[in-house]
């Protein structure tokens, strides 16, 4: 062999002293060119063209894809959802390949092609140890051909879109499709429900209907996560294989929703009002998620109740929050500022109120105490409901003696002047709709235009409340966009509003404002 001419220097730190070395260059024994020294006295170059170690690999495959799910078949029969140029189909491609017996896998990505081409090109690196213990790294492109082939799942629901494996049957026995119109909302944001194959509304609630049991009792999950709920599941045998021992269930799952919503009035049964801390009798709903959030609208105390609590000593709602009326105020008298709960949004004052229908026929004037006294003024209007002339039938309210039920109870403050003064203008957002089925033979006009009223007063509820929009995900208006009035249109609620919802904190340690 011959020796380099020019030998390579290299310095290493020993301490103090610098030392110098010099490694030693060989000639390639093919091509003759210098190189730094191997085992196998050859280039990269040369060694390549006398090894090939991707010799043997599979370069063109073939992939089964879903069309309908985007999933793709990892033999024999499992379906693995994955998106295009994203690591679970990095993944299923090189588990495709087979690389462990052979060579080590030392790299690997995307080659971009047209994604309605069919094709997926992969660019490997591998690694293996060739002549006299020398490590080759070598790349290739693997290629592979998406072939459309639907699955099991997806093949049953195309053939007959009336087949099912698991149903929910949402539920909520109460006077109005309030509560399911704030839930279709969240399953939209969230995309709850987007394994459905159907969606069907019923008389008391929706029905779900989903291709398979696990995407089913996921969806229950999520529900028990926004509203208190409880479920039963149920399963019912549709066929059995007795060769195989294989057996084929229909599963339906009863989920029931509390009859508590936002702004209903609230008699609490004695047992839950001790476990509350004596709370009420008489409170307010207003909030309702996983938890019921009640207050108290004479001494502003609060109380949480959860689902688990809820369902123990189940209780209804004394008054619906559709039988609210409105009230004229005529005069605010704050209550002494140490009764109020430091830190709350609610202050209690005592007001001097009438009823809106009462004007000109009597002077019937009612004081009552309210936990609004941050929001009203006389001459503004409010919606409260009526025990002086109200017929209540409470079980609950019975085991209370002696108690004085009030004239009256404000709920909230009417927005409903600053909506007239807009009639005719469009709203700013727009929600979107779940595709829900209405069975045509069970619906008649007039279930029509109860349902087109009570989606009215909804959005109303998100006008008034901005609250409640926080959860919801609301897009832009199309007829607002076209109209060409966008800088003539205010803030949909006066900023009084937002301003009484603001609690500002002088103590030295807090330095900042709550809403």
């Amino acid at each position: 062999m011959f020796s380099s001419s020019t030998p390579t220097a290299m310095e290493t730190d020993t301490g103090m002293f610098r030392v110098q070395q010099t490694v030693g260059g060989v000639l390639c024994c093919k091509c003759g060119i210098l190189m730094a020294p191997n085992a196998a006295n050859m280039c990269v170059t040369c060694l390549r063209s006398e090894v090939d170690i991707t010799e043997g690999l599979q370069k063109f495959l073939t992939i089964q894809h879903c069309p309908e799910c985007d999933r793709y078949l990892q033999p024999p029969r499992t379906w693995i959802p994955c998106q295009l140029e994203s690591r679970e189909l990095l993944t299923f491609c090189i588990k495709r390949l087979n690389l462990s017996n052979k060579v080590r896998l030392a790299d690997a990505e995307f080659i971009w092609t047209e994604p309605h081409s069919k094709r997926i090109k992969v660019k490997v690196k591998v690694r293996k140890e060739v002549l006299n213990g020398v490590i080759l790294e070598q790349g290739y492109v693997a290629e592979y051909v998406s072939q459309d082939h639907m699955c099991e799942v997806c093949s049953r629901v195309a053939a007959n879109p009336d087949q099912w494996v698991a149903a929910v049957q949402l539920r909520q026995h109460v006077g109005h499709r309030r509560t399911f119109f704030y839930l279709e909302q969240l399953i939209i944001k969230h995309d709850a429900a987007v394994k459905a194959t159907k969606i069907k509304q019923m008389e008391h609630g929706i029905d779900f209907f989903f291709a398979n049991r696990s995407h089913g009792l996921k969806f229950v999950e999520f529900v028990g996560k926004v509203v208190p709920v409880k479920s039963r599941s149920d399963k019912q045998l549709v066929s059995h294989d007795t060769k195989s021992q294989t057996y084929n269930y229909k599963h339906t799952f009863s989920v029931e929703i509390c009859e508590i919503c936002r702004e209903d009035l609230i008699c609490l049964p004695p047992k839950v009002a001790n476990s509350l801390g004596n709370l009420g009798p008489l409170v307010l709903c207003t909030k309702v998620s996983n938890n019921i959030i009640l207050v108290d609208p004479f001494t502003l105390r609060h109380a949480f109740l959860d689902a688990d609590q809820y369902w123990r000593v189940p209780f209804k709602a004394l008054i619906s929050c559709r039988q609210l009326i409105p009230y004229i105020v005529l005069d605010v008298d704050p209550v002494a500022s140490e009764v109020s709960i430091a830190g709350s949004k609610y202050a209690l004052a005592d007001v001097q109120i009438a009823r809106v229908s009462d004007f000109g026929k009597n002077d019937i004037i009612m004081t009552v105490r309210t936990h609004l006294g941050h929001l009203l003024n006389p001459g503004d209007t409010a919606l409260g409901y009526d025990l002086y002339g109200a017929n209540t039938n409470d079980i609950d309210l019975d085991k209370y003696k002696g108690l004085s039920l009030p004239d009256a109870i404000l709920v909230k403050k009417s927005y409903e002047q600053v909506r007239l003064a807009k009639c005719g203008k469009p709203r700013k957002w727009d929600l979107k709709k779940l595709p829900i089925e209405v069975d045509e033979t069970t619906r008649g006009r007039s279930d029509e235009d109860k349902g087109a009223t009570e989606y009215e007063k909804f959005l109303k509820d998100l006008e008034e409340n901005p609250d409640l929009t926080l959860g919801i995900k609301l897009c832009l208006n199309k007829d607002y966009q076209s109209s060409g009035v966008a800088s003539d249109i205010e803030e949909e609620l006066p900023i009084d509003e937002h301003l009484a919802k603001l609690v500002l904190n002088d103590s030295a340690d807090a330095g900042s404002m709550d809403e």
